[in-house]
């Protein structure tokens, strides 16, 4: 399928109604985090088919989904870039480099979130050092751009998938007093994620921290565990 042929199947998708509802979801109003971003009203999985039967498009035109003002499009530019990246080894390099210089597309949660780990985290953890890794990862996070710094949170997904916590415990505190609610869940959740694998590890990083930790942060942190000490966290570190 190519470009044409696929704009015509998103405008035979889109939804007016379903537009205004993402519009709300993603906040775009006028000093939220999703201002200026626009949408045609097309479901998650409806744009991972379409995204599925325009898996050949060459870059240039991905390029364009990605720079579309509409988020779907944007959406789908990076899901095709993710099936292509998880396909094709030798296609890795390229992809990685075509995803970080087209980074200022990837702005909002959403788009970060289905791809940073996949993409980012997954070309670090394969073919760099851990110390060169480390560098990248935090010149992400210490980023002004809130989508790069969740860039930078996301992208230890996959290092937490291979049972390496060191970056998003590293990450955990450096971020810690970041001002953005956004920040806060992906640390949250990542530190949830390790918790699954490892929660001897969580729970020292919360024993130590939970005073320091906003409040976000550490409700996501602590969803998985035992209800009673659940509680007795929250209890312990004034959180209500």
């Amino acid at each position: 399928m190519n470009l044409k042929e696929l704009k015509k199947l998103i405008k035979l998708k889109s939804s007016k109604k379903r537009a205004e509802g993402s519009s709300r979801f993603f906040k775009t109003k006028k000093g939220e985090y999703g201002h200026g971003d626009f949408f045609l009203g097309i479901t998650v999985p409806e744009s991972r088919k379409l995204a599925a039967l325009a898996e050949n498009l060459e870059l240039s035109n991905i390029k364009i989904l990605l720079n579309s003002k509409w988020h779907e499009e944007r959406f789908m530019g990076i899901i095709i870039l993710v099936n292509r990246y998880s396909k094709n080894e030798h296609l890795q390099k390229s992809i990685f480099e075509f995803y970080l210089k087209n980074l200022k597309c990837i702005n909002n949660w959403d788009l970060v979130d289905s791809s940073a780990d996949k993409i980012i985290g997954h070309y670090f953890y394969n073919n760099l050092n851990k110390s060169d890794a480390r560098t990248k990862i935090i010149s992400f996070a210490e980023s002004s751009d809130l989508w790069e710094r969740r860039v930078a949170i996301l992208s230890c997904f996959y290092y937490i998938k291979m049972q390496d916590y060191s970056f998003i415990l590293l990450l955990s505190k450096k971020l810690i007093k970041d001002e953005h609610d956004l920040i806060h869940k992906a640390l949250g959740w990542m530190l949830r994620e390790v918790g699954k694998r490892d929660l001897d590890i969580l729970m020292q990083f919360i024993n130590k921290y939970k005073y320091e930790m906003p409040r976000t942060m550490l409700r996501y942190a602590i969803e998985k565990i035992n209800e009673n000490e659940r509680k007795e966290i929250l209890r312990s570190s004034n959180r209500r």
